[in-house]
C-alpha cells in the first residue's frame, strides 16, 4: 500500500512529532545543556583573583594572588600601594609572565595559577598594622574581562626580633594551614 503523502521515487516522510513530544525533547536538550551554561557564569573578581598578604618580617610583606583555573591576570595591570601614606613601599620588578596575544591589549604577559611578590616597606614600626592595596585586572578564558579591581588586606607587622625571617624562606606550616 502506497503512502498518500509521498511522491513516486521519494522516501516517505518521517512521522510528525506531537506538541507534547516536541516539548519533552526540548526539555531534555535544555536539561543536558544546563551544566555547560552554568560553567559560562564567571566568578566574581574576588574569587577569580584571590589576594592575600602576610608579613615575613617587620620590613617585608609577601603579596599573593591565587588565580582560579580558566582565569589570568595581566602583568602590567598589577600595582601595589600601602596605607598609611607615611609608610613607603618598594615593589620589585614583577616576574616574567607567559606571553599572550590579547585582542584588547596586543602582546602582553599574563599570570595563571598564582603569583607571589615580596614587597619591602620602610618607615613602619614593628608591631604596627598596615593596609596593603593591590589593583589588578584580568580575564576569564571564556572571553570575559574584568575592569581594574582593588583589594585591601590588613597586615600586622611582627615585633622586631634578633633573627628576622628571611623573605625567601618558605612559609611555615601551622595547625591552621
Amino acid at each position: 500500500m502506497d503512502c498518500p503523502h509521498t511522491l513516486p521515487g521519494l522516501p516517505p516522510r518521517p512521522p510528525r512529532i506531537s506538541g507534547h513530544r516536541a516539548s519533552l525533547v526540548l526539555a531534555l536538550v535544555l536539561a543536558a545543556a544546563l551544566p555547560a551554561l552554568a560553567q559560562i557564569s564567571p566568578l566574581p573578581p574576588e574569587k577569580a583573583f584571590r589576594f592575600s598578604a602576610r608579613a615575613l618580617n617587620p620590613q617585608t610583606i609577601e603579596a599573593r594572588f591565587q588565580i582560579a583555573d580558566g582565569y589570568y591576570l595581566y602583568r602590567d595591570r598589577i600595582h601595589f600601594s600601602v596605607e598609611p601614606a607615611a609608610t613607603r613601599l618598594t615593589v620589585p620588578p614583577l616576574p616574567d609572565g607567559k606571553v599572550k596575544e590579547d585582542q584588547f591589549f596586543g602582546k602582553v604577559q599574563t599570570y595563571r595559577g598564582g603569583l607571589i611578590v615580596n614587597l619591602s616597606i620602610k618607615d613602619a614600626k614593628a608591631g604596627d598594622k598596615v593596609v596593603l592595596v593591590a589593583e589588578s585586572q584580568g580575564c576569564a578564558d571564556v572571553g570575559i574581562c574584568y575592569p581594574p579591581h582593588v583589594q585591601r588586606v590588613s597586615v600586622a607587622l611582627p615585633a622586631a626580633t634578633s633573627a628576622p625571617t628571611r623573605p625567601d624562606e618558605p612559609p611555615r606550616k601551622s595547625w591552621f594551614n
